[in-house]
Protein backbone atom coordinates (compact mmCIF):
# COMPACT_ATOMS: atom_id res chain seq x y z
CA UNK A 1 0.00 0.00 0.00
CA UNK A 2 1.12 3.56 -0.69
CA UNK A 3 0.87 6.40 1.83
CA UNK A 4 1.01 10.18 2.01
CA UNK A 5 2.19 11.25 5.48
CA UNK A 6 1.11 14.82 6.29
CA UNK A 7 2.96 16.94 8.85
CA UNK A 8 1.63 19.15 11.66
CA UNK A 9 -1.47 21.04 10.44
CA UNK A 10 -2.18 23.23 13.48
CA UNK A 11 -5.51 24.53 12.25
CA UNK A 12 -4.35 25.36 8.70
CA UNK A 13 -7.37 23.92 6.90
CA UNK A 14 -6.84 25.81 3.64
CA UNK A 15 -3.32 24.46 3.33
CA UNK A 16 -4.57 20.94 4.09
CA UNK A 17 -7.25 21.21 1.40
CA UNK A 18 -4.72 22.50 -1.16
CA UNK A 19 -2.19 19.80 -0.27
CA UNK A 20 -4.70 16.97 -0.61
CA UNK A 21 -5.64 18.27 -4.06
CA UNK A 22 -2.00 18.56 -5.04
CA UNK A 23 -1.47 14.95 -3.93
CA UNK A 24 -4.27 13.87 -6.25
CA UNK A 25 -7.11 13.26 -3.79
CA UNK A 26 -10.58 13.88 -5.24
CA UNK A 27 -13.74 14.74 -3.31
CA UNK A 28 -17.05 13.96 -4.99
CA UNK A 29 -20.41 14.16 -3.22
CA UNK A 30 -18.65 14.63 0.09
CA UNK A 31 -16.49 11.51 -0.24
CA UNK A 32 -12.71 11.70 -0.74
CA UNK A 33 -10.66 9.08 -2.56
CA UNK A 34 -7.47 8.71 -4.57
CA UNK A 35 -7.38 7.23 -8.09
CA UNK A 36 -4.29 5.19 -7.16
CA UNK A 37 -5.80 3.97 -3.86
CA UNK A 38 -3.28 5.92 -1.76
CA UNK A 39 -3.87 6.50 1.95
CA UNK A 40 -3.18 9.54 4.16
CA UNK A 41 -1.36 9.32 7.49
CA UNK A 42 -1.63 12.37 9.76
CA UNK A 43 1.43 12.93 11.96
CA UNK A 44 -0.46 14.69 14.75
CA UNK A 45 -1.04 18.22 16.07
CA UNK A 46 -4.17 18.87 14.05
CA UNK A 47 -5.18 21.93 16.06
CA UNK A 48 -4.03 25.07 17.90
CA UNK A 49 -2.48 28.34 16.72
CA UNK A 50 -4.03 28.28 13.23
CA UNK A 51 -7.32 29.86 12.13
CA UNK A 52 -9.51 26.78 11.46
CA UNK A 53 -8.84 24.05 14.01
CA UNK A 54 -12.49 22.97 14.20
CA UNK A 55 -12.67 22.52 10.45
CA UNK A 56 -9.46 20.46 10.50
CA UNK A 57 -10.89 18.20 13.23
CA UNK A 58 -14.01 17.54 11.19
CA UNK A 59 -12.09 16.96 7.97
CA UNK A 60 -9.68 14.49 9.55
CA UNK A 61 -12.53 12.70 11.33
CA UNK A 62 -14.33 12.30 8.00
CA UNK A 63 -11.24 10.99 6.19
CA UNK A 64 -10.40 8.53 8.98
CA UNK A 65 -13.79 7.28 10.17
CA UNK A 66 -16.20 7.87 7.28
CA UNK A 67 -14.23 7.76 4.04
CA UNK A 68 -11.69 5.39 5.64
CA UNK A 69 -8.79 6.58 3.51
CA UNK A 70 -6.67 7.99 6.34
CA UNK A 71 -4.91 7.09 9.58
CA UNK A 72 -4.05 9.42 12.43
CA UNK A 73 -1.55 9.42 15.27
CA UNK A 74 -1.85 12.06 18.02
CA UNK A 75 0.63 14.76 18.92
CA UNK A 76 1.20 16.68 22.13
CA UNK A 77 -1.34 19.37 21.19
CA UNK A 78 -3.89 16.63 20.48
CA UNK A 79 -3.20 15.13 23.89
CA UNK A 80 -3.67 18.49 25.60
CA UNK A 81 -6.94 19.21 23.80
CA UNK A 82 -8.21 15.74 24.68
CA UNK A 83 -7.38 16.31 28.35
CA UNK A 84 -9.09 19.73 28.23
CA UNK A 85 -12.30 18.22 26.84
CA UNK A 86 -12.16 15.43 29.44
CA UNK A 87 -12.24 18.12 32.13
CA UNK A 88 -8.66 17.72 33.30
CA UNK A 89 -6.80 20.83 34.50
CA UNK A 90 -4.67 22.18 31.65
CA UNK A 91 -3.18 25.59 30.91
CA UNK A 92 -5.05 27.23 28.03
CA UNK A 93 -2.03 28.68 26.24
CA UNK A 94 0.65 27.78 23.66
CA UNK A 95 -2.08 27.71 21.01
CA UNK A 96 -4.85 25.87 22.84
CA UNK A 97 -6.55 29.20 23.46
CA UNK A 98 -7.26 29.58 19.73
CA UNK A 99 -9.01 26.20 19.50
CA UNK A 100 -10.98 26.83 22.68
CA UNK A 101 -12.12 30.23 21.37
CA UNK A 102 -13.34 28.64 18.12
CA UNK A 103 -15.15 25.92 20.01
CA UNK A 104 -16.79 28.28 22.51
CA UNK A 105 -18.22 30.32 19.62
CA UNK A 106 -20.24 27.29 18.46
CA UNK A 107 -23.76 26.41 19.55
CA UNK A 108 -23.99 23.84 22.36
CA UNK A 109 -25.10 21.17 19.86
CA UNK A 110 -22.15 21.84 17.57
CA UNK A 111 -19.81 21.89 20.57
CA UNK A 112 -20.94 18.38 21.49
CA UNK A 113 -20.54 17.17 17.91
CA UNK A 114 -17.00 18.52 17.53
CA UNK A 115 -15.89 17.27 20.92
CA UNK A 116 -17.28 13.80 20.16
CA UNK A 117 -15.52 13.63 16.82
CA UNK A 118 -12.18 14.62 18.28
CA UNK A 119 -12.47 12.30 21.26
CA UNK A 120 -13.34 9.44 18.90
CA UNK A 121 -10.31 10.24 16.75
CA UNK A 122 -8.01 10.37 19.74
CA UNK A 123 -9.33 7.36 21.63
CA UNK A 124 -9.19 5.07 18.58
CA UNK A 125 -5.76 6.22 17.44
CA UNK A 126 -2.58 4.24 18.11
CA UNK A 127 0.28 6.02 19.85
CA UNK A 128 2.26 5.53 16.63
CA UNK A 129 1.77 3.60 13.39
CA UNK A 130 3.79 0.63 12.15
CA UNK A 131 2.97 0.28 8.45
CA UNK A 132 4.17 -1.77 5.48
CA UNK A 133 5.17 -4.71 7.69
CA UNK A 134 7.12 -2.40 9.97
CA UNK A 135 9.12 -0.70 7.22
CA UNK A 136 7.36 2.64 7.90
CA UNK A 137 6.93 4.13 11.37
CA UNK A 138 4.90 7.31 11.89
CA UNK A 139 5.31 8.92 15.33
CA UNK A 140 4.57 12.54 16.16
CA UNK A 141 7.94 13.56 17.66
CA UNK A 142 9.79 10.39 16.66
CA UNK A 143 10.74 7.20 18.45
CA UNK A 144 13.96 5.36 19.30
CA UNK A 145 14.64 2.09 17.49
CA UNK A 146 14.64 0.05 20.70
CA UNK A 147 11.25 1.48 21.69
CA UNK A 148 9.37 0.40 18.56
CA UNK A 149 6.71 -1.99 19.81
CA UNK A 150 6.75 -0.46 23.30
CA UNK A 151 3.81 1.65 24.52
CA UNK A 152 4.92 2.59 28.04
CA UNK A 153 4.41 6.02 29.62
CA UNK A 154 8.09 6.77 28.95
CA UNK A 155 7.67 6.02 25.26
CA UNK A 156 4.45 8.02 25.14
CA UNK A 157 6.30 11.05 26.54
CA UNK A 158 9.02 10.69 23.88
CA UNK A 159 6.50 10.26 21.06
CA UNK A 160 4.57 13.36 22.15
CA UNK A 161 7.44 15.67 23.15
CA UNK A 162 10.69 14.29 21.74
CA UNK A 163 13.97 13.92 23.61
CA UNK A 164 13.67 16.92 25.95
CA UNK A 165 16.59 18.23 28.00
CA UNK A 166 14.58 19.86 30.80
CA UNK A 167 15.61 23.32 29.58
CA UNK A 168 13.37 25.82 27.80
CA UNK A 169 13.59 28.38 25.02
CA UNK A 170 12.64 32.00 25.88
CA UNK A 171 9.08 31.43 24.59
CA UNK A 172 8.60 28.47 26.94
CA UNK A 173 9.11 25.72 24.36
CA UNK A 174 11.30 22.84 25.60
CA UNK A 175 14.82 22.35 24.29
CA UNK A 176 15.10 18.99 22.53
CA UNK A 177 18.03 16.74 21.63
CA UNK A 178 18.45 15.50 18.07
CA UNK A 179 17.56 11.83 18.63
CA UNK A 180 17.60 11.14 14.88
CA UNK A 181 21.39 11.46 14.58
CA UNK A 182 21.78 8.27 16.63
CA UNK A 183 19.10 6.27 14.82
CA UNK A 184 20.52 3.23 13.04
CA UNK A 185 17.35 1.28 12.24
CA UNK A 186 16.17 0.12 8.82
CA UNK A 187 12.56 1.29 9.16
CA UNK A 188 11.82 4.79 7.90
CA UNK A 189 10.60 7.00 10.76
CA UNK A 190 8.39 9.92 9.69
CA UNK A 191 7.77 12.56 12.34
CA UNK A 192 7.16 16.28 12.96
CA UNK A 193 6.74 18.33 16.15
CA UNK A 194 9.81 20.59 15.74
CA UNK A 195 9.31 23.11 12.90
CA UNK A 196 12.08 23.08 10.29
CA UNK A 197 12.37 25.18 7.14
CA UNK A 198 12.41 22.18 4.83
CA UNK A 199 12.04 18.42 5.31
CA UNK A 200 15.06 17.23 7.26
CA UNK A 201 16.52 13.82 6.49
CA UNK A 202 18.87 12.28 9.05
CA UNK A 203 19.75 8.59 8.73
CA UNK A 204 16.49 6.78 7.95
CA UNK A 205 14.28 9.50 9.50
CA UNK A 206 12.54 12.57 8.12
CA UNK A 207 10.98 15.53 9.94
CA UNK A 208 8.10 16.87 7.83
CA UNK A 209 6.85 19.64 10.15
CA UNK A 210 7.74 22.58 7.94
CA UNK A 211 5.85 25.12 10.01
CA UNK A 212 2.66 25.80 8.07
CA UNK A 213 1.18 27.70 11.01
CA UNK A 214 4.36 29.81 11.24
CA UNK A 215 4.28 30.90 7.60
CA UNK A 216 6.32 27.99 6.22
CA UNK A 217 4.77 25.11 4.31
CA UNK A 218 2.50 22.13 4.87
CA UNK A 219 4.42 19.08 3.71
CA UNK A 220 3.59 15.48 2.83
CA UNK A 221 6.04 12.59 2.49
CA UNK A 222 5.02 10.11 -0.20
CA UNK A 223 5.84 6.50 0.65
CA UNK A 224 7.43 4.32 -0.66
CA UNK A 225 8.68 6.95 -3.13
CA UNK A 226 10.34 8.99 -0.36
CA UNK A 227 9.60 12.27 -2.09
CA UNK A 228 7.98 15.32 -0.49
CA UNK A 229 5.13 17.49 -1.75
CA UNK A 230 4.34 20.84 -0.13
CA UNK A 231 2.10 23.89 -0.34
CA UNK A 232 3.02 27.33 0.93
CA UNK A 233 1.32 28.75 3.98
CA UNK A 234 -1.09 31.65 3.70
CA UNK A 235 0.02 32.90 7.13
CA UNK A 236 2.78 35.45 7.86
CA UNK A 237 6.22 34.06 8.76
CA UNK A 238 7.29 33.77 12.39
CA UNK A 239 11.03 33.25 11.96
CA UNK A 240 11.94 32.48 15.57
CA UNK A 241 9.69 29.40 15.61
CA UNK A 242 11.93 27.42 13.26
CA UNK A 243 14.48 25.53 15.35
CA UNK A 244 16.92 22.67 15.27
CA UNK A 245 17.49 20.21 18.10
CA UNK A 246 20.83 19.98 19.83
Amino acid sequence: MTFDCIGDIHGCWRELDCLLQKLGYITEKGVTSHPDNRRVVFVGDLTDRGPESIRVIEEVYRLVHKDKIARYVPGNHCNKLYRYWKGNPVQIRHGLETTVAEWEALTPKRQREVRHKFQTLYERAPLYEQLDDGKLIVAHAGIRKDDIGNYSKRVQSFVFYGDTTGEFHPDGAPVRRNWAKDYDGEALIVYGHTPVREPRWINETVNIDTGAVFGGELTALRYPEKVTVAVKSSLPPVEEKFRYEL
